[in-house]
């Protein structure tokens, strides 16, 4: 079966030579080599990596060993992509249309969040970090006009882009991922200074690597490199400042990161993605594993972008039919699978299944992008994505908020869209997942929800409830309009209009959050 439908990939792609090169020499079913703790996904006997709440950066540490680089992306004949300069567009990207103040809520020991204690290297910075129960300024920027925050479901770092295009950084820093040029933590945001002469438009935040876009469709990395997501040709430890990807095709117009890949889209809307190919996370119809040696798995990653080309339809029996002109709008990665929204408002979704977070109504992996049936009908596409670390997000075209995957993994899973009864009537214009947590921007509130343990992301406030498994209104940013949300594994950013003079004397009637620094 496996066969067949790979022939059928490389008869409606065209595609034969490429893929071929870089299927995994052989597949691997009952060795697992992550070396984290492992659970049985819902509905299936296959087991995944999943962390618990408090040691999952410790367990990715400790992967390492059975994670290694694999080959070079010259091995299988891949080369950056190229265009020539006649053919490519010039484009200038513009900048979000909004401007506000930066809030901050949740942990902020950014070397502890997500682990049972700080790493040695680190121990100075031990009692630095707090929880910060409800919304507070960060005193450091209060000047700072902020047009978008940028952080990530499995991230402990953050980037915020002012109104001027500056990007800047903060939080963990051990691989780089700050673009400061070294693996110093910073509590409060800094200017990166190699990329003060650009105009930076968007960014991305992986575990331990980050991703910038100018206002050109240039994208520039730094951080993490191991596996090769940071698209710069080959697979180092880390690149501590801020260097363009191997790419030289069209302008790029969106970024996003997974937790250890990466994806950036063209302005033709063609989809490109690097790094660790695990789960099929990249699309290209690999997993990317192979024994090494002495039951070691080993993954064959893509060091530099490579155009995902393939599209597909399953029915319910499994029959696969290929799903043509996809023009790639919009693009969410959560840690391990990826959704896509296209030209057409339809939504795509592959990668790891587990817990339903794909919304095929199975746990099962996809390996190229499958459409996801409950946004291809007329009047009910979708128009924004979102990803959590586990669940994926999507609005429709009438406004209504749907839900697939798991929050809560002690709970059911939810295995295809559906609707948030909760939040029926509210017009969502921005949401963010944290690990288990959910922050929404809809109409003139704020609202929250996540299951225990949090660490004061929902923002419910001090000597209140510290968690919630229904929607509830943050009662704390009551009068304050949150342009955007964001977050990151356990911490969420606001940024709060300011253009009234009852908004700035809300916002000032809020604790300023000033973090000491050695």
């Amino acid at each position: 079966m496996h066969y067949r439908l790979s022939q059928l990939y490389l008869e409606l792609a065209n595609v034969t030579q490429d893929i071929f090169t870089n299927m995994p020499r052989k597949k691997v079913t009952e060795v697992s080599g992550n070396g984290g703790i492992k659970r049985k996904r819902a509905g299936g006997k296959k087991k995944e990596r999943e962390f618990s709440s408090d040691d999952e950066f410790d367990d990715y540490e400790e992967q390492e060993n059975t994670k290694k680089p694999g080959k070079p992306a010259t091995k299988s004949g891949l080369q950056p992509v190229t265009v020539s300069d006649d053919i490519k567009e010039k484009i200038k990207l513009d900048l979000p249309k909004i401007k506000g103040q930066l809030l901050i809520f949740g942990a902020t020991n950014w070397d502890l969040i997500g682990r049972k204690e700080v790493p040695k290297a680190q121990a100075a910075f031990r009692n630095l970090g707090q929880n910060l129960w409800g919304p507070h300024r960060y005193g450091s920027m209060s000047d700072v006009q902020v047009s978008s925050v940028v952080s990530g479901p499995c991230a402990a770092h953050s980037l915020l882009i002012t109104t001027e295009g500056k990007l800047w950084s903060w939080g963990r820093n051990e691989k780089g991922q700050l673009g400061h040029g070294d693996t110093k933590r910073l509590e409060a945001p800094k200017l990166i200074e190699a990329l003060a002469d650009e105009v930076v438009v968007a960014a991305a935040c992986g575990r331990n690597h980050t991703l910038a876009l100018t206002e050109g469709g240039t994208a520039y990395s730094f951080g993490e490199n191991k596996l090769g997501q940071l698209g710069q040709g080959n697979q180092t430890d880390a690149v501590l400042s801020p260097a363009p990807i191997q790419y030289d095709g069209q302008p790029l117009v969106k970024v996003a990161c997974g937790a250890e890949f990466s994806m950036v889209v063209d302005c033709k809307g063609n989809l490109y993605s690097f790094g660790c190919p695990e789960y099929g996370q990249l699309g290209h119809n690999s997993d990317g594993k192979f024994i090494a040696r002495a039951q070691r798995i080993e993954f064959d990653c893509e060091t530099v972008a490579r155009r995902v080309a393939i599209f597909i339809e399953k029915s319910k029996d499994g029959q696969v039919t290929p799903v043509p002109n996809v023009v790639v709008r919009d693009v969410a990665c959560g840690g391990n699978h990826t959704l896509i929204l296209d030209s057409q408002k339809r939504v795509f979704s592959w990668g790891f299944g587990g817990y339903g977070r794909l919304g095929h109504t199975e746990p099962k992996d996809e390996m190229v992008p499958r459409l996801v049936k409950l946004f291809d009908f007329p009047g009910r596409g979708a128009s924004q994505i979102y990803t959590g670390y586990q669940c994926s997000f999507a609005v429709n075209e009438m406004g209504g908020l749907f839900f697939w995957g798991v929050t809560n993994t002690s709970r059911e899973s939810t295995m295809y869209p559906k609707a948030v009864q909760d939040l029926c009537g509210w017009k969502v214009r921005s949401l963010a997942c944290g690990k288990s947590s959910i922050v929404i921007a809809a109409d003139d509130s704020t609202i929250s929800w996540g299951p225990s343990p949090t660490f004061g992301e929902l923002g419910y406030g001090d000597n209140k409830a510290k968690s919630s498994t229904t929607a509830q209104e943050v009662k704390t940013l009551d009068g304050v309009y949150a342009e955007q949300v964001m977050m990151g594994y356990a911490h969420s950013l606001v940024i709060a209009r300011q253009d009234t003079p009852q908004e700035q004397e809300k916002l000032k009637k809020l604790p300023e959050y000033n973090p000491r620094t050695l």
